[in-house]
C-alpha cells in the first residue's frame, strides 16, 4: 500500500477506468437493508470507499458513515456527491493500514465491498486484523465479496471456503451465502457475508 500504489489507484478514477464502479450501491447491500435481516442502526467505517455509493447507502439508513479510500480522487468525487445530497457522511483520504491507531475499537460495523479484492493476497491476513481492531467488541463485518476465477492482477481470486477460514479465529459467521442478486456481470462471483467479532 506504498503512495505509487495510491497514486496508481487515482489515476484510475482520474482517467475514468474504475469500471469496479456500479455508479450506484451494490443491490445485495441495498436489498440486506431491505429484509428481515436487516441491521440496527450504528457507526461504521466503510473500507476503499471509492466514490461512497455504498457508504451514502447506510448514511441514508441511519447510519453514522466514514469511507476511507487512499484515492484522492475517488474521496474528492464521495465528498462533493455527499455534500450535494445534503448527507452527513464523511469521507476520508487514508490507507486503510494506517486505520487502528486512530479508529481503534470506533466502530459498530465495518463495510466491505470491492476492496478486499484488490489488497495484494499477502495482506488478506493483516486486513482481518484490521477489521478486528476497527470494531467494538462483538461489533460486525458486513461484506460483500467478489471470489471469482483471475488470481494474476485485482481483483484477486479467493474461494469462498478460503474467506470462511480466514475469518474464523476471531469472528463467528451470521450469514455467509452466494448473493442472488448481484449484477449481471457478476452473476455468481459474490458472496454476502455478515461476521460478528467473537466475545472474548
Amino acid at each position: 500500500m506504498s503512495d505509487f500504489a495510491a497514486e496508481s489507484w487515482n489515476d484510475r478514477y482520474r482517467n475514468n477506468q474504475d469500471r469496479w464502479d456500479l455508479g450506484c450501491p451494490a443491490p445485495p447491500l441495498i436489498n440486506l437493508l431491505a429484509s428481515s435481516q436487516a441491521l440496527k442502526a450504528g457507526k461504521m467505517a466503510v473500507l476503499g470507499c471509492g466514490k461512497g455509493q455504498d457508504a451514502m447507502l447506510f448514511s441514508t439508513a441511519g447510519f453514522d458513515v466514514i469511507g476511507f479510500d487512499f484515492a484522492r480522487t475517488a474521496i474528492e468525487y464521495a465528498q462533493a456527491t455527499a455534500q450535494a445530497r445534503a448527507l452527513t457522511t464523511q469521507f476520508l483520504q487514508r490507507n486503510i493500514f494506517e486505520l487502528e491507531t486512530a479508529f481503534f475499537q470506533e466502530f459498530d460495523y465495518v463495510l466491505e465491498h470491492n476492496c478486499f479484492c484488490t489488497i495484494d493476497p499477502t495482506l488478506r491476513s493483516r486486513y482481518v486484523e484490521v477489521v478486528k481492531n476497527l470494531l467494538r467488541p462483538e461489533g460486525q463485518l458486513i461484506a460483500l465479496f467478489l471470489t471469482r476465477h483471475r488470481s494474476d492482477v485485482p481483483p484477486f481470486s479467493i474461494q469462498p471456503q478460503a474467506i470462511l477460514e480466514l475469518f474464523a479465529p476471531d469472528f463467528d459467521v451470521i450469514l455467509f451465502k452466494a448473493a442472488k442478486d448481484s449484477i449481471v456481470s457478476r452473476r455468481g462471483k459474490e458472496h454476502l457475508g455478515i461476521f460478528q467479532v467473537r466475545a472474548t
